[in-house]
């Protein structure tokens, strides 16, 4: 697929990405699209490499390497390449719901197992999906497309992040009613208040929003079901329930004085945000990193999303914990192609503190051992201490021990906890009456998105735990395809 040589005649070559001292100025996306020409020299270098690991999603050495959409990864490299754009768009939409938000925000599991990424620079596959998706809405190819035929079955999905709106628009399109439930004031789940308008400007989702209600897709916001709308109503009114409410339980941290003003969970931090950026500009009404020195208990994707959001707020300093050590530059001997490549990635916000602070932000194996407050209660610092791996006897697993003696003291006047999350809230499943299993997920059999309940299914975050948007789209799709085939006794879904 591609050309048969492009990937030893043309370098990788990525979108460009406006200065951090620019792009802090402001939370709008901050990478342009290359010209058309360079985009299909990148698509070129996609190799006939015979096996396809990038479409695969195998799992090796305990983390999934290849994409769980299975996108037709070379076919519509190959047809960006001959410059057939819309084939390309019908080749890339028969998998994926919604390429516009995995070619944003996807960590791009597809290019840890592309074949060129052996012994060179993987193929831009995630912008390359992202160009294909934006050609389609630039050039009105994408259109509201109405099921022909109603089935007269009325399906609710509770949750409109990304695993209830794929689902939702799998199962509208398939001719069954769909209502889509939402208990915050706007539609997308985490795809609106869990991701910063700097990886994923919010028009992107009305966008897509507005084409999922144009064929037929009912939205109602302010939802709460099990809180202000009953399960008994929703189960009495509709032939089929999914859960798609997300893993919304944060990690809290369990340490002296946590109940000092001025600790707030990541999830919360970066929704007030969002909605202050859209309800009135940023002007009031969010919680403000501005002139205080700010620390992030979390090393991962939604740390890095505070630090970016903190610096943009106008923030005095920013530290970013993380309890693991530092990864290395690059793969080791244990972590050979095509296995997830466990590297040291330098992210926006991080790039963004390098360049406002001079110093990355993250100090690694650290935690915090308690926090420090004022007689008014404010939080004015954060005792830290040193943590180094050691060997658990009783289960073999390698497990961060502190340091005796290792305590720090760090000015703080805003900690944002981002240490992931427990599983959904729940009194969701309680209403319904749906079993957990040990990890507080909703409970199914292996490979299926059915509770125990006849008639309720789940899927997403609720489903298999805190994952990826590109995981809650294959999750969707999976369970609509099931929820058809209890309604109709067959399913036409692919």
């Amino acid at each position: 697929m591609g050309k048969a040589t492009g990937f030893m005649e043309f370098d990788r070559k990525s979108n460009t990405a406006t200065a951090p001292s620019e792009r802090i100025k402001n939370f709008n996306e901050f990478h342009a699209s290359l010209q058309k020409s360079e985009r299909q020299k990148q698509a070129a270098r996609c190799m006939n490499c015979g096996v396809p690991f990038c479409q695969s999603a195998m799992k090796l050495g305990g983390m999934v390497s290849g994409c769980p959409l299975h996108n037709l990864i070379p076919e519509w490299n190959d047809e960006i390449y001959n410059g057939n754009w819309e084939h390309a768009l019908s080749r890339l939409t028969k998998t994926n719901s919604f390429p516009e938000f995995t070619g944003r925000v996807c960590p791009a599991l597809c290019e840890a197992a592309c074949s060129c990424a052996l012994y060179d620079d993987a193929v831009t596959v995630k912008e390359n999906e992202l160009a294909i998706i934006e050609y389609g809405f630039k050039k009105g190819l994408i259109k509201p497309q109405k099921a022909e035929v109603s089935t007269g079955k009325r399906v609710a999905v509770i949750g409109s992040g990304p695993a209830g709106l794929a689902c939702a628009d799998r199962l509208n399109h398939r001719g069954h009613s769909v209502t889509v439930f939402e208990k915050d004031d706007r539609i997308g789940g985490l795809l609106m208040y869990g991701i910063p308008n700097m990886k994923l400007e919010k028009q992107i989702v009305d966008r897509r929003v507005k084409l999922m209600k144009d064929e037929g897709v009912e939205f109602v916001t302010g939802a709460d079901v099990g809180a202000n709308i009953s399960a008994e109503d929703i189960m009495r009114d509709y032939d089929a329930v999914v859960l798609c409410c997300g893993a919304g339980n944060p990690r809290d941290l369990k340490v002296e004085n946590r109940d000092a003003n001025g600790v707030y969970f990541a999830v919360d931090f970066l929704k007030s945000t969002t909605k202050a950026l859209l309800d009135n500009g940023l002007t009031e009404g969010y919680i403000s990193a501005k002139d205080k020195n700010v620390v992030i208990v979390g090393g991962g994707d939604t740390g890095n999303d505070c630090v970016g959001t903190s610096i943009r707020h106008g923030c005095k300093s920013v530290i970013q914990l993380e309890m693991m050590p530092k990864l290395p530059e690059s793969r080791t001997p244990s972590n050979p192609w095509p296995q997830y490549p466990r590297v040291l990635k330098t992210d926006y916000g991080q790039e963004e503190a390098i360049d406002r602070f001079g110093d990355d932000p993250r100090v690694y194996c650290t935690t915090v051992k308690s926090l420090i407050k004022d007689n008014e209660g404010n939080l004015t610092g954060v005792v830290t201490v040193k943590l180094k791996p050691e060997k658990d006897t009783e289960t073999g697993r390698t497990v961060m021990s502190k340091i005796v003696g290792s305590e720090e003291t760090l000015d703080c006047e805003l900690l944002l906890i981002a240490a992931g999350f427990l599983g959904p809230k729940p009194y969701v499943a309680e209403a319904f009456g749906a079993d957990c299993n040990s990890r507080s997920n909703i409970a199914t059999a292996d490979g299926s998105y059915a509770t125990n309940i006849p008639g309720v299914f789940t899927a997403g975050d609720m489903h298999r735990g805190q994952s990826l948007v590109v995981w809650a789209i294959t999750e969707g799709r999976n369970a609509a395809k099931q929820v058809d085939e209890y309604l109709m006794g067959y399913t036409n879904l692919v």
